[in-house]
């Protein structure tokens, strides 16, 4: 799909149901809208692995399997009863297939975003997910649940747009979109300054600390865009269908809000069953003498 200004010709790349659509910005400074999906795209397509393209960060041939956990918080089974609201700042660290890094969150930046990151990961919703694309010189993108439940259970949780404050740098972390005010738990990394989707809405909430970036950038990627990896089937079948297709794919094998630590509360205690006293056959005296 192209969108042509005069003689410029510009590719808009769409993140598709699941992806980010983005409109890219023709040379004369002319902004074209188009409309977000959920899996962002680049604005310059690029070159496929079997073009002989590579990241800046060479990459092993396989990025090995994170250990299933044996089940998923069943809070994530409830998304509206998760509202807490995030610290003015915190930090998660997310421990992968490739190493460990962590994101500074800052609610000020985007109020709306950083609440719902931070319900998702105290929860361990991105525990086990797999880092499904990783664009290389653009982003890299994760946040489907490998457990179908969990999927099924998020599918309608949107939240508003935040205003976009900071601008879509390297280490930026970003919602991912289906339009607008469609946020609901994919995100991405920028893999470097992607300033032209600052016009597009995309609202940065956090960013990787220093040399985190560097395990970013080895997430595999030489699948590529064209390898067919099909979110709806993530969505329903989980973790198996890319650990059978797409078996190098990275894994997020957890994430943790490290600090502050997020205080647990307990349960309600229900409270006790009151059984009434079953009334006296025989009537008690007046108190009073006179009626």
């Amino acid at each position: 799909m192209t969108n042509s200004t005069s003689k410029t010709t510009v590719p808009l790349s769409r993140f598709t149901k699941y992806g980010l659509a983005i409109a890219a910005i023709a040379a004369s400074a002319l902004l074209g809208f188009a409309t977000l999906a959920q899996t962002p795209a680049p604005a310059a397509a690029p070159k496929s692995s079997s073009q002989g393209s590579t990241t800046a960060t060479k990459k092993p041939a396989t990025a090995g399997t994170a250990t299933h956990p044996a089940t998923y918080d069943r809070a994530l089974l409830h998304p509206a009863l998760l509202k807490d609201k995030a610290p003015d700042v915190y930090v998660v660290k997310f421990v992968t297939t490739r190493g460990d890094f962590t994101v500074t969150v800052t609610r000020a930046w985007a109020p709306l975003g950083a609440d719902r990151f931070y319900n998702l990961v105290k929860h361990h919703f991105y525990d086990n997910a797999v880092v499904f694309r990783a664009v290389p010189n653009f982003v890299t993108q994760f946040g489907i649940s490998s457990y179908p439940a969990v999927s099924t259970a998020w599918k309608k949780t949107e939240i508003k747009d935040d205003p976009v404050t900071q601008s879509n740098k390297k280490g930026a972390i970003v919602f991912a979109t289906a339009g607008p005010n469609t946020r609901t738990t994919q995100v991405f990394i920028n893999l470097k300054d992607n300033a032209f989707l600052d016009k597009t809405g995309f609202a940065p909430f956090g960013t990787v600390d220093a040399g985190g970036m560097n395990i970013v950038e080895m997430f595999y990627d030489q699948y590529g865009d064209s390898a067919g990896i099909d979110q709806d089937q993530i969505e329903k079948t989980g973790k198996p269908y890319l650990d059978k297709s797409f078996p190098k794919l990275d894994v997020i094998k957890s994430a943790t809000i490290i600090s502050p630590v997020p205080t647990v509360t307990p349960a309600a205690k229900p409270k006790p069953t009151t059984t009434a006293k079953p009334a006296s056959s025989t009537p008690k005296p007046s108190s009073s003498p006179n009626r």
